[in-house]
């Protein structure tokens, strides 16, 4: 027994995706993610590459759009309902010919997760998980082909779990297989529903499209020859060529080009395949960064990120219950606020996008009709000037190192010394401010065994090379590089800012903050110049933004009204 497990279990890790098990079987469209020319192999789009304009739908006036759906969206069986219709109806009303790109259901990544876990501890449970897709399935009324497909990924599932259990192992590269399941599953019942409801549509695993990875497995990146290879495969897809007349998807697309609309892929977010075919998910934010990419690729005119709030808010609404959407944002202004601490994008979901300039909407898609928030290089046009803030975001549970050099004036190389064993040490920082002879910098809390090293290090004593420093004084090679003090229970609050009167906003801000009695401990003001950050103690944080909001926002609050929370839903599936 332990030897047929053993070796089932190497063959759904090893080279899984090149290899068509009965759990990848379905019928639609077939596409070569790798094409060969006369020369060998696709062309490798460069940084510089711009991505081709996206294939005719027929009409010419089709709006392309990539349509992305979180986890929260598709919830259950309901959800997935409501989201193919919500699908249908863009597509009729609208005009628009989407991709699609889905996460898991609800929080199915972490029962995954915690599957994995408890075959590490000799079970094998994954009851929640077949239960959940086996009764959308009934609740749906898929057909037995896409039955047969969840029902085959489910007993890839318990037969990868049984492997681990055996082994006595979860390697990252085993985990990243396991919770592909999720994705693979979700996009056939997506697909199957928009299918009963009359819309065309094919599931595909992201690297039956294209998209090769590489780096470490559970943060991977997407190789830059995957832009040409999503251009073609989808491309082909969306134009119905390639395709094996036996397949039911082949017949849907040539019944989608007859009625004068195209078939819509459904494409497995947060996924991609190496070259050796193993599976790799793109870490936090990875579906968004599939239906940019995607997007990108396919030189598309928007990217749709459904989410279960009415797109960035100007506050975090389990703290300010006046919070209000936020009409449009700049790249600059949507990564400093999801940097410092707004979850609706990752930073790294938005770089296709931002590269390529193609434009993205956040919506909800339990309140469709709200238009949500735009987010492009022209998202601050039109703005009035008078608007002095445009979003306000916090980050709890840091910590503030102040660094100071022992040598006092005239010490160059400071600097570089200082952060040189914060990169030795792997450690990264949020917010920094220098001067000449010292730098405070702040970290999140988890971190603190790294800094401790960093810590370590910097109070070393210094070499004895023989030098003398800029004021000609010789180096005494007891005295240690610097003196470091850590204050833990520290938070940053960012201000996104109008960047030509950010003296105004600081003025305010402190005066507004001296009056509540809220000490400030630090202040930068980011590179992008949209972003003015202040280091508070955890204790002071959530007045401070209560106060710091009610004043810059009081006139859009009260033509607004206060946000409205979506149903209660498990909000900690990690895309």
């Amino acid at each position: 027994l332990f030897a047929s497990v053993f070796v089932t279990s190497m063959a759904l890790t090893e080279g899984f995706a090149s290899r068509p098990l009965h759990s990848q079987r379905q019928e639609r469209p077939v596409a070569s993610a790798a094409r060969s020319s006369s020369d060998g192999a696709v062309a490798e789009a460069s940084a510089e590459t711009s991505p081709a304009k996206s294939p005719s739908s027929g009409s010419g006036e089709k709006k392309r759009v990539v349509m992305k759906f979180g986890g929260s969206s598709l919830a259950d069986s309901e959800r997935v309902k409501e989201v193919a219709a919500l699908i249908v109806q863009q597509r009729r009303e609208a005009g628009v010919d989407p991709v699609v790109v889905c996460s898991a259901m609800g929080s199915t990544t972490n029962a995954l997760l915690a599957a994995g876990d408890f075959a590490l501890g000799g079970n094998v449970y994954c009851d929640a998980i077949r239960s959940l897709h086996l009764s959308t399935c009934d609740e749906l009324g898929v057909s037995e082909e896409t039955r047969a497909e969840v029902e085959g990924l489910l007993e890839g599932l318990a037969q990868l779990l049984n492997g681990v259990m055996c082994l006595g192992e979860l390697s990252p590269r085993s985990k990243d297989l396991l919770v592909s399941f999720g994705e693979r599953m979700s996009v056939r019942l997506v697909a199957a529903q928009l299918n009963l409801l009359g819309c065309p549509a094919s599931a595909h695993d992201a690297w039956d499209v294209g998209f090769k990875t590489a780096g470490e497995f559970g943060n991977a990146e997407i190789s830059t020859s995957s832009y040409a290879a999503v251009r073609d495969t989808l491309g082909a897809v969306l134009e119905a060529k390639e395709c094996s007349p036996g397949y039911a998807a082949a017949r849907a697309a040539v019944h989608a080009k007859e009625a004068g609309g195209a078939l819509v892929p459904v494409v497995t977010g947060f996924l991609g395949a190496d070259d050796q075919g193993r599976v790799q998910t793109l870490g936090r934010g990875g579906s968004d960064l599939t239906a940019a990419f995607i997007g990108a690729a396919m030189g598309f005119d928007e990217i749709q990120v459904w989410k279960d709030v009415d797109g960035m808010l100007t506050a975090d609404p389990r703290v300010v219950s006046t919070a209000v959407p936020v009409e449009s944002v700049t790249f600059d202004e949507a990564s400093e606020l999801a940097y410092f601490g707004a979850k609706i994008l990752h930073p790294i979901s938005m770089q296709p996008a931002m590269k390529y300039n193609i434009p993205v909407r956040i919506k909800n898609s339990y309140n469709p009709s709200h238009p949500g928030t735009w987010i492009s290089h022209a998202g601050a046009e039109g703005r009035a000037d008078s608007k002095l803030v445009t979003a306000i975001t916090t980050k709890k549970g840091q910590m503030l190192v102040d660094v100071v050099s022992t040598r006092m004036l005239g010490q160059y190389g400071f600097l570089a010394t200082v952060f040189s064993i914060f990169e030795r040490h792997q450690v990264s920082v949020d917010v920094v401010a220098t001067s000449e002879v010292s730098v405070s910098l702040t970290l999140g809390a988890e971190r603190r065994d790294s800094v401790d090293k960093v810590v370590r290090d910097l109070s070393a004593r210094r070499p004895n090379t023989g030098g003398k420093d800029s004021s000609d004084q010789a180096l005494d090679s007891n005295d240690p590089i610097a003196q470091v003090r850590v204050q833990e229970g520290r938070s940053i609050l960012s201000l996104i800012a109008n960047v030509k009167r950010s003296s105004d906003v600081m003025a305010q801000v402190f005066e507004i903050l001296a009056k509540e009695e809220i000490q400030v401990e630090m202040l930068s003001q980011g590179a992008s110049k949209v972003n003015i950050s202040l280091v508070l103690r955890d204790e002071d944080l959530d007045h401070a933004l209560q106060v710091l909001h009610a004043h810059f926002f009081k006139d859009q609050v009260a033509s607004a009204g206060p946000f409205v929370a979506p149903p209660e839903k498990d909000l900690s599936h990690r895309q």
